[in-house]
């Protein structure tokens, strides 16, 4: 991983700093993603830079916005000269009893859960695809 720049989607807390972590521990570069949680990705952030200087940084988006998507992977070729990897770990994450889920819980369930992750490889297709990269979506990985 040394020298890759990794893109993490909801990288601030839980799974998403774990991996942040252990990307980082490899080698990698980390753009932490975050939506809400913006006081837990700049602590990480820090946490990072500690140990090797300018080796994350945060970007925030609302990932059920489609247009924001290209501007989140514009941001971090901007910040870091490149993308090698995007690891799609973000997910809603609530406890929705099935005789309570409403339209808006379905929306925002899908749309961080499988809308997402297919529209910001997409976006970030051209240059993974450029640099020989790749997506991990965390839901494969068994």
């Amino acid at each position: 991983m040394q020298d890759k720049v990794v893109l993490v989607t909801g990288g601030a807390k839980r799974v998403g700093a774990t991996i942040c972590r252990g990307l980082h521990a490899a080698g990698a570069t980390v753009a932490v993603h975050y939506r809400h949680a913006e006081n837990e990705a700049l602590a990480l952030q820090n946490e990072l830079n500690d140990v090797r200087p300018d080796s994350a940084a945060v970007f925030h988006a609302d990932l059920l916005d489609l247009n924001a998507l290209p501007i989140l992977v514009s941001e971090v070729i901007t910040k870091f000269d490149r993308l090698d990897a995007l690891v799609n770990n973000a997910s809603s994450f609530y406890p929705t009893p099935v005789n309570e889920v409403n339209q808006e819980n379905w929306h925002d369930l899908m749309g961080s859960n499988l809308k997402a992750p297919l529209f910001l490889a997409q976006a970030a297709a051209s240059e993974l695809r450029h640099r020989h990269g790749c997506i991990v979506n965390i839901a494969d990985i068994h």
